[in-house]
């Protein structure tokens, strides 16, 4: 038996405020299946659809989905059930799911599948449990279903960070680790010599004490580097050389 959903008071960002925007260059581009008419808008769609899901630091052609792809131009699927099948990918999971805890992949479903960030700690907890009792498929379900998601995208609209006033989109800083396996990783990487102990791997370093031995000029031999010349003429050091020689 699942465990429902916590409950958590949402707190008040600026997606859930009305308001009046003038659209500008931070203004998202909203992809919408009804308005591509060929095939080269069909296709910005689904690299949008990619760039909000795998974000722009994983989107890459090896993890193309051929086949949820032929079925969206064909109409056969809409473009929450090609979020949907995304989202659920093997690469996907590779990449990010089995990558972070279940805290991280709170915050990176909600920010690349509902365009919004958590409210607060309460909710990030709420989903992670949901996370651990219906597993990673059962939280996009759960995320894609939602009156939320049904309410701002519907079946035809990809995805997209709504209301952005400062700092980069989602999509920019939502990396595939968060700072705890990073840190996990560059621990395990360098051990002996990390700049942590820099003090201690200073203190190990053995210096020797370089010796100085005094020189006396009395006791240096200037070796004769004159030439062997018996007749007492000037030899030029380049055979070829046209100065005039004077005896």
């Amino acid at each position: 038996m699942p465990i429902p959903l916590l409950e958590y008071q949402p707190s008040s960002q600026n997606q859930r405020v009305s308001g009046y925007e003038v659209p500008n260059e931070d203004t998202p581009w909203i992809y919408r299946l009804e308005d591509c008419a060929s095939d080269g808008e069909i296709q910005e769609l689904i690299w949008a659809a990619y760039r909000q899901v795998f974000s722009e630091h994983e989107t890459l052609k090896f993890y193309r989905q051929a086949q949820l792809e032929s079925q969206l131009k064909n109409r056969a699927i809409t473009v929450r059930d090609f979020i949907r099948g995304l989202a659920k990918s093997e690469s996907f999971r590779r990449l990010v799911v089995e990558t972070n805890s279940n805290y991280r992949l709170v915050e990176v479903g909600l920010k690349r599948l509902l365009g919004r960030a958590p409210y607060n700690r309460d909710e990030e907890i709420a989903w992670s449990i949901k996370i651990a009792s219906l597993g990673w498929n059962g939280f996009v379900d759960a995320l894609l279903d939602s009156e939320e998601y049904q309410t701002n995208f519907g079946d035809t609209t990809v995805p997209y960070q709504r209301r952005r006033y400062k700092d980069r989109p989602f999509n920019l800083v939502t990396p595939r680790y968060g700072d705890y396996w990073r840190d996990k990783e560059e621990k395990e990487r360098y051990k002996w010599g990390d700049i942590n102990n820099f003090m201690k791997m200073a203190s190990s370093i053995n210096i020797r004490q370089v010796q100085f031995t005094p020189v006396n000029t009395a006791n240096i031999q200037i070796p004769d580097m004159t030439r062997d010349n018996k007749q007492g003429v000037p030899v030029s050091v380049n055979p070829s050389a046209s100065f005039p020689v004077r005896l």
